[in-house]
């Protein structure tokens, strides 16, 4: 093993060392045309108040910032590394990381935009940046749980015609711990109540429509049926 490591020591497992002599000795110009495979993630952070001012930094809480695969995969197959960039005031405002759990836990006494930039295996695919706002205090878009407060959200990386070194590695993912990819919200039943809005929404809108065509249609008649009582008007005045 010692000897295999010296050949990979670099590398996280040997199946990360087989990618990237894969993708040193192969072309990486092709790419499979007309195939788009979308990626679930959720980012998102937890944090937990403290109950005032820490005497040593004045820090009121801590908390944890993340970037978890939407199911149950690990991302490391086809993500190389991740860099969490905090705010500057802190010692080590860059964090990278190459392996799962791709989070970050720190404490502080403020909110701010933390980026979370993903890079690929395949260095032709362009990295992939998302912005979070770290949140700290109780509003209206956050969640409370067991004192921990939760702000998280789903999104999607779409590769569009990825090359045929990336693309084996997007559909060939393998699972991994349940608890580094558990997030706290149901965004299955989020994304059916949305879905339910927005139907809902349609209808009422077309229904608003309806009646407003209804009413200009009514309008329409009456202001004929006047323009015609005035031209009867007319003709009777010439009359006399």
């Amino acid at each position: 093993s010692c000897g295999i490591y010296a050949v990979y020591g670099e590398f996280q497992t040997f199946q990360h060392y087989l990618i990237q002599i894969n993708l040193r000795v192969m072309s990486n110009d092709q790419r499979v045309r007309g195939i788009s495979v979308v990626k679930a993630v959720v980012v998102g952070n937890t944090s937990n108040y403290l109950g005032g001012k820490r005497e040593t930094d004045g820090h009121t809480h801590t908390w944890t910032v993340y970037l978890k695969p939407f199911k149950s995969e690990d991302m490391s197959v086809y993500v190389k590394k991740v860099h969490f960039k905090l705010h500057d005031s802190y010692s080590q405002p860059l964090r990278v990381l190459t392996r799962p759990p791709y989070r970050v836990s720190e404490s502080g006494w403020g909110e701010f935009e933390i980026m979370v930039k993903i890079f690929f295996h395949d260095p032709t695919e362009k990295p992939v940046t998302f912005f979070h706002l770290l949140k700290l205090f109780q509003n209206e878009t956050v969640t409370m749980k067991d004192k921990t407060l939760i702000s998280e959200h789903y999104d999607e990386i779409i590769f569009t015609e990825p090359t045929s070194l990336m693309y084996p590695l997007l559909i060939n993912t393998k699972p991994i711990d349940p608890s580094f990819s558990q997030h706290h919200h149901n965004f299955e039943e989020v994304e059916r109540k949305t879905f339910t809005a927005i139907v809902e929404s349609r209808r009422k809108i077309k229904t608003e429509i309806s009646e407003l065509s209804a009413r200009i249609k009514s309008q329409k008649e009456a202001y004929q049926v006047l323009k015609q009582e005035v031209k009867e008007l007319e003709q009777e005045q010439a009359k006399t």
